[in-house]
């Protein structure tokens, strides 16, 4: 998936960091992806805030969101040719300075066009820093250690949609909307600081030639399916066109690398992989259930529960409690099981964790409902940690940052399809005769099933234990 097959020249011998600098490297990269995915909750859960401060209608105010999400998609496939054009650690240092920027322009801005514009070089800095991060952490690693440093910098990923909701209705009651934006500052400013000061220097390659066709098909073809699905609650005649253009284009893309072989923008060819495309499918199938859920338990407590914002996002907290249980006391000992079955108990829990909201109705036990989310909460990292670990392991040493880039595509493709699916089912039973506690029961239960394609795909996965 890179742009060439040598051993990059940016990457140092794995040998040569320590665990303990690798895990003080790795929490330097989690900063950023931190900041970029606690921005995506932090700023949904006060949309509808946003429509009455800027006196706009729901579907303008939507393009705050949307926006973000499509420079996010647009600008993945270009960070592998970024990596190896000026080296990684440049490419990761500009990517948060893009996103710092970004949210700082958004603080201030005084119209809803403004902001927009400015979310736009928030998504485009963003999307870059999870691939990029994922490369160097890769790369420092080795695949000796690829494991524990995808669990560092992963982590951040799971949290912080969870304490976004938290944070998101905090800083709304108490001090401004512009704190939305503006409190990544200081986390992106400690990111380059600190990234700027520890992060091992690398040379680009200045010659690398650039994949102009390979961008033309992939990058729109990516948006295009990107906002498709975002447009599938609204109705299929808006989301048609453009998913129809970008399945075209992205087939497009597939012939077209496949000629190209090592030149293309990202090198499919790393999907036939065993480790790798098995990864990528349990990442996408994820999608109904991780993601889902984040979606559906706000809108299930605020909706048929009645609670506030702030109560909601305190409600969400067990799920992140759940994750942070999984890496501190029990990844170690998953480390020395087979992974299959780390993967497919991770599944079962998150199907354990979300029957409760499937039988709950309007009048579900509180503390049942708590213990169900922290059951989800160790089944996601259960099942991200080592699929992750899975895919990244199969890149060799020139493939880190066309690899990455390609598997955070995968991610945020699979993630609002999931959610859209699962918007579509809610809405039509919201739309029947039943009470809105029944609707969300029985989508509860699409859910529950849904969860059960990662335990079926966990069968395939290679026997080999995880180191």
């Amino acid at each position: 998936m890179d742009t060439t097959t040598a051993a990059a020249p940016s990457a140092p011998p794995p040998a040569l960091v320590t665990d303990r600098r690798l895990t003080l490297l790795c929490l330097v990269l989690a900063l950023g992806v931190f900041t970029t995915l606690l921005d995506t909750t932090i700023v949904n859960i006060a949309l509808d805030h946003l429509r009455a401060v800027f006196g706009t209608s729901v579907a303008g105010t939507q393009w705050i969101a949307t926006a973000y999400l499509l420079a996010y998609v647009a600008v993945i496939p270009v960070s592998g040719w970024l990596a190896e054009r000026v080296g990684a650690r440049t490419a990761w240092l500009c990517a948060v300075a893009a996103f710092l920027v970004g949210s700082l322009l958004c603080g201030l801005a005084g119209s809803l066009p403004a902001l927009v514009a400015c979310r736009v070089l928030q998504g485009l800095g963003g999307g870059m820093v999870m691939p990029l991060t994922l490369a160097l952490a890769t790369r420092l690693a080795g695949p000796e250690r690829v494991g524990k440093a995808t669990a560092a910098v992963a982590l951040p990923g799971l949290l912080g949609p969870l304490l976004g909701s938290v944070a998101g209705g905090a800083l709304t009651q108490a001090l401004s909307w512009r704190w939305l934006f503006l409190v990544n500052v200081p986390v992106c400013l400690a990111a380059l600081v600190l990234g700027r000061l520890l992060l091992p220097a690398s040379r680009g390659r200045r010659g690398e030639r650039f994949d102009v066709r390979g961008f033309l098909l992939l990058t729109p073809g990516v948006v295009a399916v990107a906002y498709g699905v975002a447009e599938l609650p609204g109705g299929g005649a808006r989301a048609g066109l453009p998913l129809a253009l970008g399945v075209l284009l992205l087939a497009g893309f597939v012939a077209y690398a496949l000629r190209a072989r090592r030149s293309a923008l990202i090198d499919v060819r790393v999907f036939a992989r065993r480790g790798f495309g098995l990864g990528s499918v349990i990442t996408f199938a994820a999608g109904f259930s991780t993601y889902a859920l984040s979606f559906l338990l706000p809108l299930y407590y605020q909706r048929v529960h009645g609670d506030s914002v702030l109560r909601t996002g305190l409600l969400l907290l067990p799920q992140g409690l759940g994750t942070m249980f999984f890496v501190v006391g029990l990844r170690p000992l998953a480390a020395r099981v087979d992974s299959r079955l780390v993967i497919g108990a991770g599944a079962a829990l998150t199907m354990l964790g979300t029957a409760p909201f499937a039988l709950a109705g309007a009048h579900g036990d509180t503390a049942l409902l708590l213990a169900g989310q922290f059951a989800q909460g160790i089944g996601f990292a259960a099942t991200t940690f080592p699929v992750m670990t899975l895919a990244l392991a199969s890149l060799g040493p020139g493939e880190t940052a066309g690899g990455s880039a390609a598997f955070s595509v995968v991610q945020r493709v699979g993630a609002p399809f999931g959610v859209a699916v699962v918007a579509v089912v809610l809405q039509h039973l919201l739309n029947g005769a039943g009470s809105t506690a029944a609707a969300f029961s029985g989508t509860f239960r699409w859910v529950l099933g849904l969860s059960a394609l990662p335990l079926l795909l966990a069968c395939l996965v290679p026997s080999a234990p995880r180191k």
